[in-house]
């Protein structure tokens, strides 16, 4: 019989399908220390050193493997720059942590983990649909550990001022309720806004709020061609989906038209997360993890959190979500060690406690799906119901979703040639 890696047999593990494997893992374990061991293992990443490293210490004191793994968090405005240059001089970490939304940027950066070792089929019943950016054509680019959901922020107070007292559960309420609870003052300027919508720089998650409006209508990106080569979608060749980002783009900009009834948001405003903490502002579309920072900016303020609207005529609801996850450094001197670190962190005990520690769902199907209280199972929702794009670079689409929106609110494109536009670019982005 062939024997089996340390890998290999925490794939099984963690993911079963072969009844022999728990009687090969003990086998192994008390076959010797030094066959039980995975090296000294580097993490780095943006999230919360304190919270991750607890993680780890107590993860190490069940499996013995993880007793020489590390993390560092790193700064996320430096944290790209930093990690490219570490690893093309060879003293970058063993892994690091990747967004779903980086996935396409840094495939070259990374040791892929075969569809031999974990398939397709299996990957996809054990992680969430929005961690399928991470899924490449020849095996898997990094092993997802955390979702984090749009959610809507939504204040209590401001909202019961226009006699509302539960936020909208559809994004064409958003029309009314404008009319009701935003308000000017003598001059026409905006004292009170409903939500912040329809510009770029002063809202915060702009880029990805209008992405899930798009998706949310029925829309696409990017998409893959019958070659498998990443193509723009904005406005698709074929078919009737152009619409769909045309209505996207519209709606999203119609809240900051002065000359509309539903006005409530211009760009001289500050930015809409420090807005909607200072209570000024009734609807705030934010990430899960951004409650407790919130909280912290006002601990007197009245909020409360809730799913992300819809759009009422579609037959199934959908979200987004930044999904976390274990990327093997392709230069590294112990890929194999660090893909074992990996696995045995997204087991279901280690992504439980990670999940906890950290504030954010899961991005296992298994866990987002058990039961749970209060926000957790709002969180849990959302993640459940998120789907994913293939962003070619985050950077470079950010500036092409600022144009597309600005081209609008300015007037100087009709809606249909600012997505024509951003869907040009998009395409020289993909050198097309």
């Amino acid at each position: 019989m062939r024997k089996l890696s340390m890998f290999q047999l925490t794939l099984l593990v963690v993911f079963g399908g072969l009844a022999v494997a728990g009687v090969l893992i003990f086998a192994l374990a008390i076959g010797g220390a030094e066959q039980n061991t995975i090296g000294s293992i580097k993490i780095w990443g943006t999230l919360d050193q304190g919270a991750f490293s607890a993680v780890i210490r107590q993860a190490s004191e069940t499996s013995g493997q993880l007793t020489s793994v590390s993390y560092e968090q790193k700064d996320p405005a430096t944290y790209e720059a930093e990690l490219t240059n570490a690893l093309a001089s060879g003293t970058g970490p063993d892994l690091f942590i990747m967004r779903q939304d980086s996935a396409v940027k840094h495939a070259g950066k990374v040791f892929v983990i075969p569809f031999s070792a974990l398939s397709q089929a299996q990957f996809e019943n054990t992680f969430i649909e929005a961690a399928t950016p991470f899924l490449a054509q020849e095996g898997i680019l990094a092993v997802p550990v955390l979702a984090d959901p749009l959610i809507l922020y939504w204040n209590k107070d401001v909202m019961a001022s226009g006699g509302y007292a539960q936020p909208p559960k559809y994004w064409d309420e958003l029309f009314e309720m404008a009319q009701k609870v935003s308000s000017r003052d003598d001059t026409g300027t905006l004292v009170r806004s409903l939500i912040a919508f329809g510009e770029y720089k002063n809202v915060t998650n702009a880029k990805d709020i209008l992405a899930t409006l798009i998706l949310q209508a029925g829309g696409s990106i990017t998409t893959h061609d019958t070659s498998g080569d990443l193509v723009p979608a904005l406005m698709p060749r074929v078919g009737g989906a152009t619409q769909s980002t045309a209505s996207a783009l519209r709606f999203y900009t119609e809240f900051a038209d002065p000359s509309k009834d539903d006005y409530s948001w211009n760009r001289s405003l500050p930015d809409s997360q420090k807005t909607f903490a200072a209570g000024d502002v009734a609807l705030y579309v934010g990430y899960a993890s951004e409650a407790p920072l919130i909280a912290r900016m006002n601990p007197n303020l009245n909020f409360a959190v809730a799913p992300i609207p819809q759009i009422r005529s579609s037959p199934n609801a959908l979200n987004t979500a930044r999904i976390y996850a274990f990327a093997a450094s392709r230069a590294g001197k112990n890929p194999n060690g660090a893909i074992t670190a990996a696995f045995l962190l997204v087991s279901t005990a280690n992504a439980q406690s990670l999940s906890t520690a950290l504030g954010m769902p899961s991005a296992r199907r298994d866990l987002v799906s058990a039961p749970a209280q209060g926000n957790d199972e709002l969180f849990n929702k959302q993640a459940i119901l998120a789907h994913s794009w293939f962003d070619p670079d985050p950077g470079a689409t950010a500036e092409i979703f600022r144009a597309m929106i600005e081209n609008t609110t300015s007037g100087s494109l009709l809606v249909n040639e600012a997505v024509q536009r951003a869907d040009q670019e998009l395409g020289r982005l993909l050198g097309l």
